[in-house]
């Protein structure tokens, strides 16, 4: 067991500092990882996180989302009761954190959620050792093997290319991965206008207010079937919605992980699935464990028993935290929850 932390329903609990991180219920004080509904709520009494991740929730929530907030540079080092936090890039989404505690000459890393690939939209991934490490594990089965962003981008312009008459709509999550899908496409050489779902607006102009270049993007507004030809972005629910219907016979794709299970593609409606997640792939997620040289390894919120398993084979004390509250990242269509 670590010593900075324990179990509690509300979530992970720092006794020494007398908060909680990523709690799913409201407390007196939370340390947030990032700005996904699952993992921001709205009611705590004081809230740590980084400027961006407050920002996020601000404009999620409203500007009283909390009774305070406290922002936290990445790497500063803040004391908080009788522990050491600081926190550091988890490559997720903007403004997303790993939390470090330290106290005692013990350190103990809480990842969020986490990705290792590339991202143009957000601060890379910073691998912080540590004692003990809790990891999500969304993609922990070996199954799960992310192709780069790139290649999945390919097959997006392949098939604008090949479908000129019609609209391409591709539902992705309104925090992190509309943006990612709009900035690859922007590393891919595509600079025409992309039109977005009212939805994705707000989201999308504070990533372009922090500096994330995004080139030229326009809302669909009541736009339909003159729209053939173009890139539109949208909530993964509006795929097979009567929203849809406006621009004609669109073709749907759809940015996931989940891309990678037929099933979950023919569930979705997405004729052109893209195999894009902002989640760390089983490869990455063993790498990681291994590079943190944590002896103690809590996974939560995916495949956990699979990766426990995985490190116990690799000489990790592991265990599965079974807690309840955190979304699988990409099955759901609100657009407040986790995009993998």
């Amino acid at each position: 067991m670590s010593d900075l932390l324990t179990i509690a329903p509300e979530g992970l609990f720092c006794p020494q500092a007398g908060a909680y991180i990523d709690p799913v219920r409201p407390v007196e004080k939370a340390i947030i990882t990032h700005g996904h509904a699952d993992h921001a709520r709205a009611g705590h009494g004081a809230v740590l996180a980084t400027q961006q991740t407050l920002d996020i929730m601000a404009i999620r929530y409203g500007e009283n989302f909390c009774g305070m907030a406290q922002p936290i540079d990445l790497g500063e080092v803040l004391r908080v009761g009788n522990v050491d936090v600081s926190l550091h890039p988890a490559g997720h989404v903007l403004g997303s954190a790993q939390v470090l505690i330290e106290a005692e000459g013990q350190r103990t890393v809480v990842s969020g959620d986490y990705k290792r690939q590339e991202d143009p939209t957000c601060t890379p991934f910073e691998l912080v050792t540590c004692d003990t490490f809790i990891t999500e594990a969304t993609f922990g089965l070996p199954v799960f093997r992310h192709p780069p962003a790139s290649e999945e981008i390919r097959k997006l312009l392949s098939s604008v290319d090949l479908f000129p008459e019609q609209t391409h709509l591709v539902g992705a999550y309104a925090l992190g991965k509309a943006q990612r899908v709009i900035g690859e496409l922007r590393a891919a050489g595509y600079d025409k206008v992309i039109y977005l779902h009212g939805a994705l607006e707000k989201l999308t102009a504070y990533y372009r207010s922090q500096g994330v270049e995004l080139g030229p993007v326009e809302p669909v507004g009541k736009r339909g079937k003159e729209l053939q030809g173009e890139i539109v972005v949208c909530p993964p629910g509006q795929l097979s919605d009567r929203w849809a219907r406006r621009f004609g016979d669109p073709v749907a794709a759809m940015a996931s992980g989940w891309m990678r299970v037929r099933a979950r593609a023919r569930q979705r409606g997405a004729e052109l699935p893209l195999i894009i997640s902002d989640h760390a792939d089983w490869d990455d997620l063993c790498k990681t464990i291994l590079e943190t040289q944590a002896s103690q390894i809590w996974v939560t919120h995916g495949a956990e028993e699979a990766l426990v398993h995985w490190c116990e084979l690799n000489g990790r004390k592991a265990r599965p935290l079974n807690m309840i509250g955190y979304d699988d990242g990409e099955d759901t269509d609100s657009a407040q929850v986790s995009g993998a």
